[in-house]
This record gives C-alpha cells, sequence and structure tokens, in this order.
C-alpha cells in the first residue's frame, strides 16, 4: 500500500462505512461479499449461482425477488475482475427502502480494502456486514508515556492521533531541606523510604495503565533530572513493560506540559504514529506561510488554481471540513456552473434554483447534476496532478488551525505557481 495516500484511503473508507452503517433492508435483503486475494471469482461466482438458486426457495415474492436481484447485480459486478485484487475485494448489494414499503432501490457499493482481507464471506441479512473493514480503522500504533519527577507523576497513552492523559499522581515526598530538630541522617532515611515508596506506587500505576494495552508498541519515560533514570533502574516497571521502554528523554516539565514535550521531541521513535505525523506535516506548511517563502497556500480557490498548474506538493484538507462542490446544469442547453457551500445550505441552494432562467437559454431547467464532498472532489484533482494528499484530522492544535484558520484547505509547493 502506497503509505503516502494512507490517510486519504482511511478517510475513504471511514465515508463508506458510516454511509453503510445508515442502509437498512426490508428482512434479509443485503448482500454483502468478501473476496479474499488469491480467490478465483470463477469460483465465487458458482457459488453465487448456487445461492440464486436457493433464493428461488423464498416464500415472499417481494424478497425472493430483491434477494435474486441483489445476487445478480453482484456477478455483473465481479465479472469485470479477471480477478481478486491484490488486497481482496468486497461487495454490498440490496434493495434499500427510499420512503416506506414499495420504494426500495438497488444500491451496489465496491470496496477495495486497504489492507489485504484475509475472510471469504457471503452473507444475506438486514444490513451490510461492515465489521470486518472497520477493523483497517483502528490505530495500530499505541505507545504508553510516563514522565515523572520526585514531585509528581503523569501517565498518557498515544493512540494513532489520540493522545490521552490518564492519570496524574503525586509523590508525597518531602523538599531536601529538613523540618528543625531532626537529624540530618534520620531525614535523609525517612526521604529514601518515600522515595522508594513512591516508585512503587508509580510502577503499580504504570502496570495497571499499560499491562491493559494489548497492542503496546512501546514507552517513553521522560521528566526533568535524574528521577526517572533511578526510577527505571529500580525495577519497579512489569518486566514485559521494562523491555518496552524505547527511549528516556528529558524534559523541562512533568503533568500534561511534560507529557507533550515528550511528543514533540521524539519524532524519530514516533515517526509512524499518526498524531506526531499531522503535527510534522501542518508544521511544514505554517513554516512556509510565515516565512513568506511562497511554497505554501491556503483557501480553495488559491489551492485549486495550484493543483491545475502542477505546484503542490502536498494538500492538506481537513477531516472537519463540511463543505460539498456543487456541479448545476441547464437540461435544455449546455449550461455548466459549479459552487462550493457548506453541505447544511445545499437544500436551501436547491429549492433556490425552482423557476431560476438558465443564464445561456434562459429557460428555468437548472438543476443539480452532482454533489461531491469537496475533500473527494480536491484529492481527485491532487491524484491526477501527482500530489501527495494528506487528511488532517482536529486531535491536534495545528489541525484546528488548519480548519479554523485556514478554512480545512492548505497546500505545501514544489514550486512558486506563476501567478504568484
Amino acid at each position: 500500500m502506497n503509505s503516502k495516500r494512507t490517510s486519504l484511503q482511511r478517510f475513504r473508507l471511514k465515508r463508506a462505512l458510516e454511509i453503510l452503517a445508515k442502509k437498512e433492508g426490508r428482512g434479509t435483503e443485503l448482500v454483502s461479499l468478501y473476496v479474499p486475494p488469491g480467490r478465483q471469482i470463477s469460483e465465487v461466482l458458482a457459488m453465487l449461482r448456487l445461492e440464486y438458486g436457493t433464493a428461488s426457495n423464498i416464500k415472499s415474492n417481494v424478497t425472493r425477488k430483491n434477494v435474486q436481484d441483489a445476487i445478480t447485480r453482484v456477478s455483473q459486478r465481479l465479472k469485470l475482475f479477471k480477478e481478486a485484487p491484490e488486497n481482496g475485494l468486497v461487495i454490498f448489494c440490496g434493495a434499500i427502502p427510499q420512503n416506506g414499503p414499495g420504494s426500495e432501490r438497488l444500491e451496489t457499493y465496491v470496496l477495495i480494502p486497504p489492507e489485504p482481507i484475509k475472510i471469504y464471506l457471503y452473507r444475506c441479512d438486514a444490513r451490510f456486514h461492515t465489521e470486518h473493514l472497520e477493523e483497517f480503522l483502528k490505530e495500530k500504533e499505541t505507545y504508553g508515556i510516563l514522565v515523572l519527577d520526585s514531585s509528581a507523576a503523569a501517565y498518557a497513552i498515544l493512540r494513532g492521533r489520540r493522545l490521552e492523559i490518564v492519570r496524574e499522581i503525586t509523590s508525597g515526598i518531602p523538599g531536601k531541606h529538613r523540618a528543625g530538630g531532626q537529624s540530618a541522617a534520620r531525614f535523609q532515611r525517612l526521604r529514601e523510604a518515600k522515595v522508594v515508596e513512591y516508585f512503587k506506587r508509580v510502577g503499580t500505576h504504570a502496570n495497571e495503565i499499560f499491562l491493559e494495552i494489548p497492542d503496546l508498541k512501546g514507552i517513553l519515560l521522560g521528566g526533568p533530572g535524574p528521577t526517572k533514570q533511578d526510577f527505571e533502574k529500580g525495577g519497579y516497571l512489569h518486566y514485559t513493560l521494562k523491555d518496552k521502554v524505547a527511549a528516556t528523554l528529558d524534559t523541562a516539565y512533568v503533568g500534561e506540559p511534560g507529557v507533550k514535550e515528550i511528543v514533540d521531541r521524539a519524532p524519530e521513535i514516533l515517526s509512524r504514529v499518526r498524531y506526531v505525523e499531522e503535527k510534522r506535516i501542518v508544521q511544514e506548511f505554517l513554516y512556509e506561510i510565515g516565512h513568506n517563502t511562497g511554497l505554501a497556500t491556503y483557501g480553495e480557490e488559491e489551492v485549486r488554481r495550484s493543483l491545475e498548474a502542477g505546484a503542490v506538493k502536498t494538500l492538506l484538507l481537513s477531516e472537519g471540513l463540511d463543505v460539498v462542490r456543487v456541479t448545476v446544469r441547464c437540461t435544455v442547453c449546455d449550461y455548466t456552473k459549479q459552487e462550493t457551500m457548506h453541505s447544511r445550505s445545499l437544500q436551501g441552494f436547491e429549492q433556490g434554483l425552482s423557476g431560476q432562467p438558465c443564464p445561456q437559454c434562459k429557460t428555468p431547467t437548472l438543476q443539480i447534476a452532482e454533489v461531491k464532498e469537496l475533500i473527494e472532489d480536491l484529492a481527485e484533482v491532487a491524484e491526477k496532478a501527482g500530489s501527495d494528499v494528506e487528511i488532517i484530522s482536529t486531535e491536534t492544535e495545528e489541525g484546528v488551525m488548519l480548519r479554523d484558520s485556514f478554512g480545512g484547505t492548505a497546500a505545501t509547493l514544489r514550486f512558486k505557481p506563476p501567478n504568484q
């Protein structure tokens, strides 16, 4: 799989599964078919012919027709493939009610998984079986973060894009200056005992939190001063966690600021974690904008111009971008126009077209011909131009900035376009 398109593939799969999850059939009329790589298409077609014959025994005329129509449509789509793609093939098809009984419309969805599927499945049900594809949306990289000094400790989990502070504790260790009336030796012994007790608590909490994570990739240990090294050497972590300590880093702070400092300072270890990757991608864009190099742009019109000029190196699109690209066409002449708007404005825009004369032939025959998410529209242009596409979440501060300050559409450039 092309790693440069991972976030776009993930976005497309997520959107498709959201749409499919809302589909419900009448009875068991929805067909789900998973074809793994290596499975012969002819073998699958033979199975579908058998299922078509079995469906002829269904008593309800409507259900029988809908199931057989769905099997026929799936077979037609399957015949377009000489062999299963390298990641396999998933087809969903069924009669979906549009507005009550009798309004069913046959809908078909063909998906190429982002990674190879292992399951071979045919199922007729009242819903589409998407759970095997949903596995691909789960974050694969998970790191534990522990930041401590002699006063406090903080625990965090970095899973893909999401950073979660899960626990903070204080040490209860007295300062290094003893109270009056107490010998220095006695004070030191009491303090050392408190340190050991604190380290045991730190280890217990770490074991409780991190041992529960089945896919834990590693642990990042940090904090100001030598406390973290003393803790690590003391064997307070469970042996399986001790083996997963990927790095020990100096930080200026503990608590949440210390956790964020570790994330910022460990990119070489966390390079595959999406949270860090997204911060880096947006920061590269911000650097070009901040230094006025001319190698970055933002806003739909400017970005589209740069894409068409072949100048875009990386297209940045916010996952929070709720905007569509609408194509309006006259049904009498060849007049066409495109407009961009928030999806919530679409219904009012469509109502406003009713009775509006065409600017070219003056007849009131304007209709919406196509509605496409702006993300998908720009991503398709970028793919044709050979530009990388990054879908940026709003889980990071940089991601929120991309959405709120730059309209959710930005790009870093290979060269300055001629119009700049």
